[in-house]
């Protein structure tokens, strides 16, 4: 047997999203900081999103995390995000995923009854603070970065109807819509249209709105729509993913925005708490812990708190014969969207 790449991945999830973490396998991403490291897996480095993401090793549900030596010198470790449409700076889901594969397989020894764990992203420190028992991760908390909104009721036409969507920061951009808007409900039952729209829209949007994060430049674009769905104890969450998925978890990048657009509605104070749940019923619980800036905009602190566990491990390998070291992607089970990955 004759190998010639090995990638070793501990499998996880987040409140039923999948978040893969890769622990061995992946030497070096070149790049002083974390955004030069994610900036260099969305261009030169591509091949290891495509290698990991793709059929006939990947599925189109689910994240590779790939774990790295962290950059700034008051972190633990760092992790940059791949998804099938490229890598991405940060994620609520996949940071519980990766803190409990650290601290679950020894990669950082594990304190009971608490853990802190420093992670290092694209985006800004994260901190981690794991609950501890018997070797096991019980749940996690994250100090999520400063979240910011860039424009509240953006309105764009789809299907020849007004929509309005909020634009915010939450670790990635985001364009929070209601999702009665489009007539339809998060419900499992819904998650074909409401991918389908997310898809459409999050591309719509992009085309009229300029973001541009005040301290990251090259953060410049929307990632994501989440619809939302407010009830009187919890707020239903449903982020869509390119090429055409709903997110498993309540979103922890999406919460933390959607709370930056409820502090500048004045619909929450400092201190105040939520609880936002997927659209497979699971929940994250959602404080504004405090308040910064960053630039000249005003920002929330948000503290999200979810479980993870580990499922499973596997070994990644490329036969030098393979002619799929790049992976493929089919419209049958990518869906219609697969343009949006940008395969050329």
């Amino acid at each position: 047997m004759h190998w010639k790449k090995v990638v070793n991945v501990i499998n996880a999830h987040c409140e039923g999203e999948n978040g893969a973490v890769v622990l061995g396998g992946v030497i070096n991403v070149p790049g002083d900081t974390m955004l030069d490291k994610l900036n260099y897996l969305n261009h030169e480095g591509r091949d290891l999103q495509r290698f990991l993401c793709f059929e006939p090793r990947g599925v189109p549900h689910g994240s590779f995390n790939i774990v790295t030596p962290p950059t700034n010198p008051e972190a633990d470790a760092g992790f940059i995000i791949l998804q099938p449409d490229g890598a991405h700076p940060m994620s609520g889901s996949n940071a519980i995923c990766v803190t409990t594969v650290l601290l679950e397989t020894g990669a950082i020894a594990m304190q009971e009854p608490e853990t802190i764990v420093t992670l290092d992203t694209a985006a800004g420190l994260v901190k981690a603070v794991a609950r501890c028992e018997a070797g096991k991760c019980v749940d996690v908390t994250l100090s999520m970065v400063p979240s910011f909104v860039e424009k509240l009721d953006f309105e764009v036409t789809y299907q020849g109807k007004a929509i309005r969507a909020d634009i915010a920061f939450g670790g990635d951009y985001y364009a929070i819509i209601e999702v009665k808007q489009l007539g339809l409900t998060i419900d499992k039952v819904n998650a074909g249209e409401l991918f389908a729209k997310g898809v459409e829209l999050v591309t719509l949007i992009n085309q009229q709105i300029e973001v541009e994060h005040p301290l990251y430049p090259a953060l410049n674009k929307l990632s994501y729509v989440m619809f939302k769905q407010e009830e009187a104890d919890v707020t239903r969450t449903c982020t869509t993913l390119k090429p055409g998925r709903c997110d498993r978890s309540p979103c922890g990048t999406g919460s933390s925005a959607y709370l930056a657009t409820l502090f500048e509605r004045g619909l929450i104070k400092e201190g105040g708490e939520l609880i936002t749940q997927s659209i497979i019923g699971s929940r994250f619980k959602v404080v504004l812990d405090g308040l910064s800036s960053i630039g000249r905009k005003e920002a929330v602190l948000p503290q999200i708190t979810g479980r993870g566990w580990i499922y499973g491990s596997q070994q990644l390998a490329l036969d030098p014969s393979d002619p799929f070291d790049q992976g493929f992607v089919l419209s049958d089970t990518w869906g219609p969207y697969i343009e949006a990955l940008n395969l050329d």
